[in-house]
């Protein structure tokens, strides 16, 4: 038997005919047989769950359907106020999940749109298995509060969260942990929540925002004793890492974005007609690299 073919029966004999119970107190509920899904916690869960919908591809070219495990989102762009490929694609993502036997859970499905027009068109609700797709001005998105591309929420949010780890760092101090300790946890801890997919939303923030983030910087400095790295640093810092492993992998679908100029030593800047593209991760990146 070829190794592929033995693998494939392995993982096959471990998803098929499980048995499971449900005992509360001293009774146990009757045996099922379970042919359909993957163990929750299981290592290759979210792998097979990966192989199982990589079919699942957007059809148009203004589409893109983005996956990370059991979470899909549908990204649309609608010109001319044509939104049939939009609503197309949204249908045969749910007629694809209907034929896989996996159930959409309209109740936590959202829409949200944004348009920086003037004159702004209505847009009908989307239908999923008859039911109304509730539409959201804010939504978050793998830890990212997405609000039409502003992120005082996301802001607010992250310095809150921060300002409760403080108090941690507050105790550890007054436990007698040295500047090393201390700084080690405000690293793995509270720095961590400040700079969260910060390539993302950081460019964007308006002054007040990057004046409350930094204003925890310089709590837990005076805490630790120590000199920490300011967000501005982390941010220049982490761009220019995350556009050197785009620059390096052409497998990236960003990687095009980064072309060098005729004479091989500059990248061609992207064009950006708002302040708002202008702040953004690419331009940004870009800039840092011809630095």
């Amino acid at each position: 038997m070829k190794p592929k073919q033995a693998l494939c029966n392995w993982i096959l004999d471990f998803l098929t005919g499980c048995l499971q119970v449900v005992r509360v107190g001293s009774n146990t509920s009757a045996t099922l047989i379970l042919n359909t899904g993957a163990p929750q916690g299981c290592v290759l869960s979210p792998l097979l769950y990966s192989l199982f919908t990589h079919d699942c591809m957007a059809r148009h070219d203004s589409n893109t359907i983005i996956k990370f495990a059991d979470d899909t989102t549908v990204v649309g762009l609608i010109t001319d106020n044509d939104e049939t490929a939009y609503r197309e694609e949204v249908r045969d993502l749910a007629v694809c999940c209907q034929d896989n036997s996996l159930s959409l859970n309209v109740t936590k499905t959202k829409e949200m749109i944004v348009d920086y027009r003037k004159r702004r068109t209505e847009h009908g609700p989307i239908l999923i298995d008859g039911a109304v797709v509730e539409q959201v001005v804010s939504f978050k998105f793998l830890g990212v509060y997405i609000n039409k591309l502003e992120w005082s929420k996301h802001t607010k949010t992250v310095v809150k969260r921060a300002r409760q780890s403080l108090f941690h760092l507050w105790r550890l101090k007054r436990f007698g942990m040295g500047p090393e300790i201390l700084k080690r946890f405000y690293s793995c801890n509270i720095e961590s929540i400040l700079t969260g997919c910060i390539t993302a939303w950081y460019g964007n923030c308006s002054a007040s925002d990057h004046k409350a983030l930094q204003r925890v910087v310089r709590t837990a400095q005076y805490i630790t004793g120590a000199m920490l790295p300011a967000i501005q640093a982390l941010y220049t810092r982490r761009c220019q890492r995350k556009a050197l492993k785009i620059v390096k992998d052409p497998r990236h679908p960003s990687h095009r974005l980064f072309s060098l100029l005729p004479h091989g030593k500059r990248y061609r800047s992207a064009k950006s007609r708002t302040k708002r593209l202008l702040n953004s991760f690419y331009p940004q990146a870009i800039r840092l690299l011809n630095r």
